[in-house]
């Protein structure tokens, strides 16, 4: 059976500290006053300046940084770190000091070498890193990437517009399957962002990229546009850790180090991802879909947690590879498959699956009249619904298709 690599990119990491950046600032020639204005743009001539057009692409994309920046945050993290002093011991090997070798002073004084040594003298609190989020509701939610406040023994510190208001924060809860995370501050009356419905996005469309690169150009903004959907990508942070991201979208909007966090916009301000990732390659990077990051916000408001569906199987994607190595009827669906250690069973006892009465070897073929395949996965669907929803599933079960009911229940991970 031959899998797939799965594309490897890093996480949008929040411990950006310090970092230089060389700028070349680029003397222009005076323009023609007969110069050509470009599309969208109209000269005035009375001031002598560039206008926007009402109703233009710029225009648009003007008016959706202006509605969305009072909402976007900073993000820093302080942490107690060990303050070193240095001190000096006498080297080894020298027995005799500042003494000959009958015990009386040496005439040459001895030779006394001092070698530096490091020790611990006492903790202090230190600005470690940080990144972007986005405040989701008038009393002081704010949504940002699990990675960024992974810390437990770290505190929290927000900073919201351009005057940098200061906020403590919490972490009120972080996803257990996603890179997502809600926190929380003691405010009122504040401005806050809309999710739109991000299954409804279609690749070309505009994609604004809100956020606070290397944790010093407050709300810097990029534009891009939407280069993908449903991509599934294993998401590392650079120290080991990687995780598995269903569902993402893809963008070629500027995404770097310190965005983590930060929104994707369309051209009405609203929502339409959570910047997360970005692969080596240049202009790639990939933002958790609103949808999935809404119910998890829905979740905290309602549970005070983030509380997923749970299915309970373990599964691989069928393709034709997989089909002609399994000799399936099938070029589509998730097989139901154990895992390579003897616990690692194909159905959890007890689970959602297990009741709905789903068997090793069976083949879901559609969940809710959706197709199973490289553009819906199992485990993107699941992790679009909440605890108590019913889903319909189609399934071939011992070459027969069936139909069962399947009450997802909430996750213990």
């Amino acid at each position: 059976m031959e899998k797939k690599d799965p594309i490897l990119v890093g996480a949008v990491s929040g411990g950006v500290t310090s970092l230089i950046v060389a700028i070349l600032f680029m003397s222009f020639a005076p323009q023609n006053n007969n110069s050509k204005v470009p599309e969208g743009l109209l000269k005035n001539e009375e001031e002598n300046s560039v206008q926007i057009v009402e109703g233009s692409q710029e225009s648009l994309v003007v008016g959706a940084v202006k509605k969305a920046k009072p909402s976007v945050v900073s993000i820093i993290i302080t942490k107690d770190v060990p303050v070193m002093e240095k001190y000096y011991q006498e080297a080894p090997g020298n027995p005799f000091g500042g003494m000959d070798p009958f015990g009386g002073a040496s005439p040459f004084g001895g030779f006394n070498f001092q070698i530096p040594q490091y020790r611990q003298n006492g903790t202090e609190k230190k600005d470690v890193g940080g990144g972007s989020g986005f405040i989701v509701s008038s009393d002081g939610f704010i949504v940002t990437n699990k990675h960024v406040v992974a810390d437990e023994k770290a505190e929290y510190t927000v900073f919201i517009g351009e005057n940098k208001t200061k906020y403590p924060a919490k972490v009120i809860s972080t996803d257990p399957v996603n890179d997502i995370a809600v926190m929380k501050i003691e405010a009122k009356d504040l401005p806050y962002l809309e999710f739109a419905d991000s299954d409804h996005l279609d690749v070309g469309q505009t994609a604004i990229a809100i956020g606070n690169p290397l944790l010093e150009f407050t709300n810097s903004v990029s534009v891009g546009v939407v280069s993908g959907l449903s991509r599934s990508i294993t998401a590392g942070n650079g120290a080991g850790m990687s995780e598995q991201l269903e569902g993402v979208i893809q963008t070629d909007a500027a995404i770097n180090p310190g965005n983590s966090g930060g929104p994707l916009l369309n051209l009405q301000g609203k929502v339409i991802g959570v910047n997360v990732a970005v692969a080596s390659a240049n202009n790639i990077g990939f933002s958790l879909p609103a949808n999935l990051v809404k119910n998890a916000v829905d979740s905290v408001k309602e549970h005070g947690k983030i509380v997923r569906a749970y299915l309970g199987v373990r599964y691989i994607g069928i393709n034709d590879q997989i089909k002609e190595a399994n000799k399936l009827d099938v070029d589509y669906g998730a097989l139901v498959l154990r895992g390579e250690k003897p616990e690692d069973l194909a159905v959890i006892p007890g689970s959602p699956a297990d009741k709905a009465g789903i068997l090793e070897n069976d083949i879901i073929l559609e969940v809710d009249g959706n197709k199973l395949d490289k553009d819906t996965t199992l485990a993107h669907y699941i992790s679009t619904k909440k605890v108590g929803d019913k889903l319909k599933f189609k399934i071939s079960s011992k070459g027969k298709e069936k139909e069962v009911i399947v009450t997802l229940e909430e996750s213990k991970n």
